[in-house]
């Protein structure tokens, strides 16, 4: 019996252009148990059999050609362990969590994706004395070199002169300079310049006292490394206790070591205040990424870090791949963000990726929020992680005063505007005293959900407890399990005429705020007045120097920003976003609000917050509005158990897309009974396929199918399963099918 051969597919060249292509290679049985995904290796290549340096992307049992015609691997490197390597190892474990191909897990990885010119800085200097100079001066006066005359009269006054402004101002060609230089005349010397993202601030050398409560948390966290300890920390601390402070110290720590840091932070938005902070303390230890970055400065920073020109890397998702050769710690800030799941193939969750990276660096994790995920929190509790939790604002400020309103009852008394009255009393009170505002509408779950403005009821599914969402034709319909039903003229529970969607934008609200209070200097913050390059930085920072009163905007506004002259907060929405269909509903609503309400009172100045919304009595907003975290996570983390949502069970998720409806319908149905065919007594429930909230994009129509089980690496071996499956079935060829798990 012959015995089974692996093969090894092999990545040559890890440039961008190479990055579609792979090549495979028999392992040799003295390599069979030692090789491992990421891996770096030396293949023979090419018709000569030259040997080169490769990466193990993936070791099968199947061959992609003849045997005879395939060369072996010659031996693994024994330096191998590069930066590369591990993020090709990174890669690998990508794909085999979130389900991708390795191709696709790679390009998001390595972060270059194409090698850009670099900029480049040239000097013009003297190269020989200043007596034989004045010679030459004297002899291209006489024969009318103009240009030669022009160039030397210049380099002798200025000593070095820079290459473009003798080409640009002073007009000497290319060719001149060229053969001045050859004749060893001059001399040009060439230096590479980095593009910078980063503004310079002055560095300020200021000490930074930790408070106690901040001192512990500290302390314990670098106790734990030192033991060996490994386990992810997770600071659960109010909103305004210092948690940035806490990072800082941290990576003080670690850059002594001389080592290295990324630190995540869910949106551009964030970046301007939190790069200025960690500038003043690092200076220029600190760069920063993100998506308005030219392909220029995004190259140049990659190749700094690489180099180990800089120590910090400050950024949203993708700064998670920065190449680091020695990484120390990756922080995520605002850990329970959305943003930090990916809405592409792979779908990594930052978190998990983190983690994952972290194990293979051997470097630590520090997960920070005022309001964590359940899971992160789940994790807390169970061990998984190291909990460290402070329940007071820096320096013993008080969180600020909140008072709600019951939207229910302003309609009854005949106020019919956005803004309750007790709201745009506290506006007026505020400009009064100079003091600054800001009001959050809250967008998320806009318009797609049926609400009763004299009750607040809701219209919920009665199989999966969310949201039924409006489509046309006045159907409203559960997007877990696919449950429709006729939209109602009245409420069904108190027969109210005034049902439907909401119907209210940020540019609206200005348009209000700006007729009730024509003094009132305003700003607004959205995707309209945030399109160019530093849409946000200047809008921030306008505002931050009290160049403006009141700051309109959505989500964006209310993750992470310390403002010290904000006194009032207002809530415009507080339960839009508990309508959304989606299990996380209620945490999203807790997180959001809570964040909110802590933008107020964070100097020395007091705060309140006005929280406005038609179901004031729902857990989670009470929770929000006492910034109560452990009371809001004791209700949630039992509607997970009852319902089996994660934490307390796994989730995997197949989303479909399609331009045929008719062609989805039936691929998803063939995905629906494969999985029931390959449960085999694991006790999967399925649930769907049933559209998604936005169920057409771009002429692609789209459905989703959950599956859900307690343990996770059941559904993970499912999904490997039903991977192979859309492998060799052709009719999924025209199906863009995407996998996410947990989220």
């Amino acid at each position: 019996m012959n015995k089974k051969r692996w093969f090894a597919d092999i990545i040559v060249d890890i440039s961008s252009e190479k990055l579609d292509r792979t090549f495979q290679y028999l392992v040799p049985e003295s390599m069979e148990n030692q090789l491992q995904p990421g891996m770096q290796v030396l293949v023979p290549f090419g018709n000569g059999g030259r040997t080169i340096k490769g990466y193990v992307i993936q070791i099968t049992d199947r061959s992609s050609f003849e045997l005879e015609r395939m060369k072996e691997i010659l031996q693994v490197e024994e330096a191998g362990n590069s930066i590369e390597s591990r993020l090709v190892a990174l890669a690998a474990w990508m794909r085999g969590q979130y389900g991708s191909t390795m191709i696709q897990a790679l390009k998001t990885v390595l972060p270059v994706k194409q090698k850009m010119k670099q900029k480049e800085e040239r000097w013009i200097m003297l190269n020989i004395t200043q007596e034989k100079a004045e010679e030459l001066l004297e002899l291209y006066k006489r024969k009318h070199y103009v240009a030669r005359q022009r160039i030397l009269e210049a380099v002798m006054e200025e000593k070095q002169l820079s290459y473009s402004l003798a080409v640009n101002k002073l007009h000497i060609t290319g060719n001149v300079l060229k053969t001045m230089e050859e004749q060893g005349i001059l001399k040009i010397r060439s230096q590479i310049v980095y593009r910078s993202p980063v503004q310079e601030v002055c560095q300020n050398e200021e000490c930074f006292h930790l408070t106690e409560e901040q001192q512990r948390v500290a302390d314990g966290i670098l106790e734990g490394w030192r033991a060996g300890d490994d386990r992810p920390c997770l600071i659960r601390g109010v909103t305004g206790s210092g948690k940035t402070q806490i990072y800082m110290e941290l990576m003080d720590d670690v850059l002594k070591r001389g080592k290295q840091v990324i630190l995540l932070i869910p949106e551009i938005a964030l970046t301007y205040q939190m790069v200025q902070r960690f500038y003043h303390r690092f200076g220029d230890k600190v760069s920063v990424l993100h998506s308005r970055l030219s392909q220029g400065e995004r190259s140049d920073q990659f190749d700094l870090a690489q180099k180990g020109k800089i120590q910090v890397m400050i950024g949203p998702r993708s700064a998670l791949f920065t190449p680091f050769p020695k990484l120390g710690l990756i922080v995520i800030d605002e850990e329970h963000e959305p943003s930090y799941q990916s809405e592409t193939t792979p779908c990594y969750h930052a978190r998990e990726t983190a983690i994952a990276r972290g194990r293979l660096e051997g470097c630590p994790v520090v997960l920070g929020s005022a309001t964590p995920s359940v899971d992160a929190y789940y994790c807390g509790k169970t061990g998984s992680y190291r909990l460290f939790e402070m329940d007071h604002r820096y320096e013993n400020r008080n969180l600020p005063k909140v008072d709600v309103v019951d939207l229910r009852e302003e309609l009854k008394e005949g106020n019919r505007s956005i803004l309750s009255r007790k709201l745009q009393e506290g506006i007026r009170i505020c400009l009064e005293k100079r003091e600054q505002v800001m009001l959050f509408l809250n967008r998320r779950g806009y318009a797609g959900f049926m609400s009763c403005r004299s009750c607040g009821s809701v219209m919920k599914c009665p199989h999966c407890d969310v949201s039924l969402s409006v489509h046309r034709h006045g159907k409203m319909v559960c997007h877990y399990c696919g449950y429709e039903t006729r939209q109602p003229e009245k409420c069904p529970r108190c027969g109210s005429p005034y049902i439907g969607g909401f119907r209210a934008g940020t540019q609206q609200i200005e348009d209000i705020v700006k007729k009730m209070f024509p003094q009132a200097r305003v700003l607004r913050m959205d995707l309209d007045t945030t399109r160019k390059k530093e849409g946000h930085a200047q809008i921030l920072s306008a505002f931050a120097n009290q160049e403006a009163d009141i700051l309109i905007g959505t989500q964006m506004i209310v993750k992470g920003h310390d403002f010290p002259h904000v006194t009032l907060v207002g809530i415009l929405a507080a339960d839009l976003s508990l309508n959304i269909s989606d299990y996380r509903a209620g945490e999203r609503t807790f997180q959001l609000l809570t964040q909110a309400v802590g933008r107020a009172g964070r100097g020395i100045l007091p705060g309140e917050a006005v929280v406005q919304t038609y179901q004031p009595d729902h857990y989670s907003i009470q929770a929000a509005i006492s910034q109560d975290y452990v009371r809001f996570y004791e209700e949630e983390i039992q509607y997970r158990r009852l319902l089996g949502y994660p934490p307390a069970s796994n989730l995997f998720a197949v989303h479909g897309s399609c331009i045929e409806e008719e062609l989805l319908d039936t691929g998803m149905e063939y995905i629906r009974r494969f999985l029931k065919k390959v449960d085999n007594g694991n006790h999967l429930r399925i649930i769907g396929p049933a559209y998604e909230p936005v169920s057409k994009i771009a002429d692609m129509y789209r459905k989703v199918l959950y599956v859900k089980h307690e343990d996770l690496s059941q559904l993970l071996k499912i999904k490997e399963k039903l991977e192979r499956y859309l492998e060799i079935n052709s009719g999924f060829n025209k199906i863009r099918i995407l996998f996410q798990l947990n989220q």
